[in-house]
């Protein structure tokens, strides 16, 4: 028998215990015991001199505060009466004056206040506005009838001069009472409603007039960048409206599906979808996705479309043609117009003359003045996407210059047989 072993396990058994290994983490931060100690001690701010003492921050023993003396309570006893007195001075007495030493230090930190202030006086730029008198109050104040403010003006009326002017009158506006009472009960009135709270204009969860929006528009405005103004100028219109069915293994699920287009009249377009099982929050959906996903639309004189573009989406394929801004002439018949129409018809366009879907989209963009054709299959929703692939796929003289290493040459007058 080996002699060490006993020796062994009784000199470790007095030993003291080691340390005792960690169990697995399953954290990715490093546990505690293995975390280096800091190399440098934690430096106060008053160790470097960033704190300067205030002469003012004097320690304050429970001596100093004193209860009030009867000059005080005289002038307390002409606002409160003899029972409010009496509670005051028991909730004095209650307040332990060694709290009031401790609590009420004068901080010393960098945050501090510049001013010492108890709170017992308003000061009109910080705090509301200082409120009105009481002697400013009219218990018998009344409007003044109609005969009194007929009368009012015919006084006026004679004290004219004999060449009036209009600030007189808007004088006489400003300057007549509508009250008969006490004068400062009208313009200063005074008011017992509490003040409102002030609030500042970025802790408002809303516009500058305090007005509620809801989060999807608040997430639109951060993501896109516009106004809540902005968004509501926007040409929103849904042109598919449909219901979807999704089988799963519970069932046949409804939802339905909104297809919507948005722009500013002004190049700006934009499509979006939406689904869900509420029509409302589906339209919202697709309104916001149509707004978000607006671009730029090129025109030309900011009426029609760079030539003849074409867009196709499955079987669907849309033609887009330009058109010139021509003049609309009158029916031979309508002889009695001859010399009216022109005037009538002037400024007016080609127009837009295509489907309604395609209509609609060229209101939102802006465009005044196309033609279009859609060949094969008229489903709705392909109609729509073929429409804005072609309107984003023009090509710009610009770019076809560049591409050709030419210099583009302005031949407007040209165009259109000379119409421009």
């Amino acid at each position: 028998m080996n002699i060490t072993q006993p020796a062994r396990c009784l000199f470790a058994r007095a030993s003291p215990s080691s340390r005792q290994t960690l169990r697995r983490t399953f954290h990715k931060s490093t546990s505690l015991h293995a975390r280096p100690s800091p190399k440098h001690k934690s430096v106060k701010a008053s160790d470097l001199g960033l704190i300067e003492k205030d002469e003012r921050s004097k320690q304050i023993t429970a001596k100093d505060l004193r209860s009030y003396s009867e000059s005080e309570k005289a002038v307390l006893a002409e606002r409160y009466t003899p029972a409010q007195l009496a509670a005051i001075e028991v909730g004095e007495a209650a307040i332990d004056p060694q709290d009031l030493v401790d609590q009420a230090a004068i901080r010393e930190d960098p945050m501090r206040l510049n001013y010492l202030d108890d709170f017992s006086s308003i000061h009109p730029v910080v705090d509301k506005p200082v409120r009105a008198p009481e002697e400013n109050y009219d218990p018998n104040l009344r409007f003044k009838t109609e005969d009194e403010l007929a009368e009012d003006l015919t006084n006026w009326v004679q004290d004219l001069p004999e060449q009036p002017e209009r600030l007189d009158f808007m004088k006489f506006m400003d300057d007549t009472r509508v009250t008969v009472g006490k004068e400062e009960a009208e313009t200063n009135p005074r008011s017992y409603v509490a003040p409102e709270i002030p609030k500042l204009a970025m802790l408002k969860r809303g516009t500058s007039d305090g007005e509620e929006i809801d989060p999807p528009t608040r997430r639109l405005m951060r993501q896109t960048g516009f106004s809540l103004q902005e968004i509501r100028r926007f040409r929103v219109k849904s042109l598919v409206v449909h219901r979807v069915v999704n089988q799963t293994r519970l069932g046949k699920i409804q939802s339905i599906y909104h297809l919507t287009i948005a722009g500013n009249g002004k190049g700006l377009l934009g499509v979006g979808e939406g689904k869900s099982a509420e029509s409302e929050e589906a339209k919202v959906q697709a309104k916001n996705a149509a707004i978000r996903n607006m671009q730029p639309v090129p025109l030309y004189e900011g009426r029609t479309i760079f030539g003849d573009v074409k867009g196709k989406v499955s079987a669907t394929e849309v033609e887009l043609m330009t058109r010139p801004p021509g003049k609309i002439c009158p029916p031979l018949s309508t002889f009695s117009f001859n010399k009216v129409w022109p005037s009538l018809t002037e400024g007016l366009g080609f127009g837009v003359r295509c489907q309604s879907l395609i209509f609609e989209i060229c209101r939102c963009a802006g465009i005044q003045d196309l033609a279009a054709r859609v060949t094969r299959s008229r489903n709705h929703m392909n109609t729509v996407k073929a429409t804005i692939q072609a309107l984003l796929s023009q090509r710009l003289p610009e770019e076809v210059a560049r591409a050709r290493g030419r210099k583009l040459v302005d031949v407007r007058k040209v165009y259109y047989g000379g119409n421009l």
